[in-house]
């Protein structure tokens, strides 16, 4: 009885949302249907499953609770939401699979049209822009990292669920530009940037991360007023949260570009990449045989 009502206390959301549960449900079903439908290998299907299983455990269960209550929870949720999660799901390349798991009168009659409508097209360019997304991917880090949003947003529920959302999505933007397995075009980013764009991303990270770590004072003192969930030193979590930031951030980047990498290797060995035009090739030709006879 005591284990059941354990896992009963993890599986019971802390705060109950209809919508999260509708939407994650939609999301699952469209996919088992899809992935009837389509081929999908079990490596494609377990990222997927497990990345759905990260949301839904940040942020429908009672790790919500410690998320609120505890600095370095908090920053373990963050980190789930923003590199995890979303690292996993764009890995699965989900995209096809969810649009074969629709009805066709979904797609004739709801996406297509959705997809063709300007609302989305601009909301889909500027998210999917490689600028915006890359700054949108590391400012919202830094900016829920200031004491003050950070107080905000545990003082008011809607900044908190903004808070959240905010850094999944910007996550899905994100990886889903660097993590592209198309040339570019049609791809928005170009192979090489995709590689270097974690390093750049990573940057900050660490550096925020290194300021709180090493911070002597407690900079978030907002856990002290919602009431922390532990009871060890108030420094010792906010270490353990500026670590958090610093080195398993910096990891799933690391990773994200290795992965960048391989899919550079494979679009360049298929033959994939975007080769210069003709005339600059001839130019370039034409340079190399006049300095070979100046020589």
């Amino acid at each position: 009885m005591t284990v059941t009502a354990t896992l009963l206390k993890w599986i019971v959301p802390w705060e109950f949302s209809w919508v999260f549960l509708a939407g994650f449900v939609l999301t699952c079903v469209l996919y088992l249907r899809g992935s009837r439908r389509l081929s999908v290998s079990r490596s494609r299907r377990l990222a997927f499953w497990i990345g759905m299983a990260i949301i839904y455990l940040s942020l429908h269960t009672y790790l919500d609770y410690y998320a609120e209550h505890e600095f370095f929870m908090h920053r373990i949720q963050q980190l789930l939401l923003h590199h995890l999660a979303p690292l996993l799901i764009v890995t699965a390349f989900p995209g096809t699979v969810l649009r074969a798991g629709m009805p066709l009168a979904w797609r004739v009659h709801v996406l297509q049209p959705l997809r063709r409508s300007w609302p989305w097209r601009i909301v889909s360019g500027v998210l999917l822009n490689p600028t915006v997304a890359t700054l949108l991917f590391i400012g919202f880090i830094v900016i829920w990292l200031i004491p003050s949003m950070q107080t905000l947003a545990m003082l008011d529920w809607r900044i908190y669920r903004f808070m959240n959302w905010s850094m999944l999505i910007s996550g899905f933007a994100y990886w889903s530009l660097v993590l592209d397995h198309r040339p570019h075009p049609p791809g928005r980013m170009t192979a090489g940037l995709r590689v270097l764009s974690p390093a750049l991303t990573m940057t900050p990270q660490i550096l925020a991360g290194a300021i709180v770590t090493f911070s002597k004072t407690d900079l978030y003192p907002i856990f002290e007023i919602c009431g922390r969930a532990f009871t060890f030193n108030v420094l010792t979590g906010q270490l353990i949260g500026g670590v958090i930031i610093w080195v398993p951030s910096a990891l799933l980047e690391s990773i994200g570009g290795l992965m960048a990498l391989r899919q550079w290797l494979r679009l360049s060995r298929n033959g994939r990449l975007p080769r210069k035009p003709l005339r600059q090739r001839s130019a370039a030709a034409t340079a190399r045989v006049n300095a070979g006879r100046s020589s």
